[in-house]
């Protein structure tokens, strides 16, 4: 069973930074895209960015230049690097990973969710 454990949300002032870290806990084959996707109260959940296998990167309009989103294979964890956060980054963060567990197997998954709060 694959579980995506996530960590570093919290509380941080307008203008700071923050870095999410995801971990895929299971066996696998091969862990495809990887994103984050956030959903804040009264809102539908929405992309932040993805990172496929290969390192290509899609964003966000609103994050562009603020967030970068990184992976390390080795250790199967994707990264989210969130700077200048505005009040409106404000949201639980969730990890997404599409994951190849068997070669009959491949299926997307998600994070418990990791809450984000900008605020003074």
């Amino acid at each position: 069973q694959v579980q995506l454990v996530e960590s570093g949300g919290g509380l941080v002032q307008p203008g700071g930074s923050l870095t999410l870290s995801c971990f895929a806990a299971a066996r696998i084959i091969s862990i495809n895209a990887m994103g984050w996707y956030r959903q804040a109260p009264g809102k539908q959940r929405e992309l932040v960015a993805t990172i496929s296998n290969g390192g290509s990167t899609k964003y966000e309009e609103s994050v562009k230049d603020r967030f970068t989103i990184s992976r390390d294979n080795a250790k199967r964890t994707v990264y989210l690097q969130m700077n200048s956060l505005k009040p409106e980054d404000t949201a639980v963060y969730y990890c997404n990973a599409d994951i190849t567990t068997s070669p009959w197997g491949r299926g997307d998954y998600w994070g418990q969710g990791t809450q984000v709060t900008v605020s003074s």
